[in-house]
């Protein structure tokens, strides 16, 4: 996948199996992405999703293959890719800039207080906290802290933000509204990210590309769904789309149907599959948008 931006290459993760065998979670992963890119993965629970975040962010190793980013294998954590997770993960004894600053004091050692808490302000006014700097995480709604955790990882200028399911424990009005300002920032700010998600209408809204595993244990990429939506989608808007039904349906159908019967389609004679290039679709791509009404 040359010139990629990072690239997945052949991936595999396997585990001891209680009956003296190696249970495949998943094999021969391949995918790439593009500087910038936003990319939401789905598929069901077991599928090895959380597995192949915790590869990119070098919190486990693949047992075969390996990722790229921006020409460097990941051979273990690093300051270059943020990672959020469901929880927040604050400290409770720090302030709201405690918590950012010691991230980017720790990205930038050689920086003064002054420089280190000046771009940590930057990064906690970027997610609309300004005001509550001293505030600690006691003192803050769950979706305060989720934006702490997004501006703490937003601080340290990551090649790659890595999100699994972070807004899966918030209500939906706060989920909508951080899930606004996560699509504003990148768009902003050009930041590249890889999502975990379950929810498909949040894929839909939040992402370029939508990649879909099939079941596990053995999962694989079935398909990569580029989305037809305009980049410049708003929420009140996504709905009346043209393309957003096809689209919607076809991941659903994917999920409730396909993602099983996927295995099955593979052993159909004939059947040509290519894990290093899987088909990429794009769902209501083809149905054009309605005349703009002249008066």
């Amino acid at each position: 996948m040359a010139n990629a931006y990072i690239s997945i290459e052949a991936i595999a993760r396997r585990f001891p199996a209680p009956d003296g065998n190696r249970t495949t979670i998943f094999e021969d992963l391949w995918f790439a992405m593009d500087r910038g890119e936003f990319v939401c993965v789905i598929g069901h629970s077991g599928c090895g999703k959380t597995t192949v975040l915790n590869i990119l962010a070098g919190l486990d190793e693949p047992t075969e293959g390996a990722v790229i980013i921006d020409g460097k294998a990941i051979e273990g954590p690093s300051l270059d890719r943020a990672v959020i997770f469901q929880s927040h993960g604050l400290l409770p004894w720090r302030t709201v800039l405690g918590n950012v600053a010691y991230a980017v004091a720790s990205k930038w050692r050689d920086w003064s207080k002054a420089q280190v808490e000046e771009h940590a302000k930057k990064s906690i006014a970027l997610v609309g906290l300004a005001g509550a700097e001293h505030k600690k995480p006691a003192e803050l709604s769950g979706g305060m802290k989720q934006r702490v955790g997004i501006a703490r990882a937003l601080s340290i200028e990551p090649k790659i933000m890595l999100m699994d399911e972070p807004f899966s424990a918030l209500d939906a009005l706060t989920r909508g509204t951080l899930q606004d300002e996560v699509r504003r920032i990148c768009r902003d700010t050009g930041q590249t990210v890889f999502m975990i998600t379950h929810d498909v209408d949040e894929a839909i809204y939040l992402a370029d590309k939508i990649v879909l595993m099939t079941n596990g244990p053995d999962a694989r990429i079935a398909e990569i769904v580029a989305n037809p939506l305009p980049a410049g989608r708003a929420r009140n808007e996504v709905h009346k789309h043209p393309a957003y039904y096809p689209l919607r349906s076809h991941i659903i159908d994917f999920l409730v149907s396909r993602s099983k019967a996927f295995t099955e389609e593979l052993a159909v004679p004939g059947k040509v599959w290519n894990r290093r290039a899987p088909p990429v679709v794009s769902p209501g791509a083809d149905v054009a948008p309605p005349a703009a009404v002249t008066a």
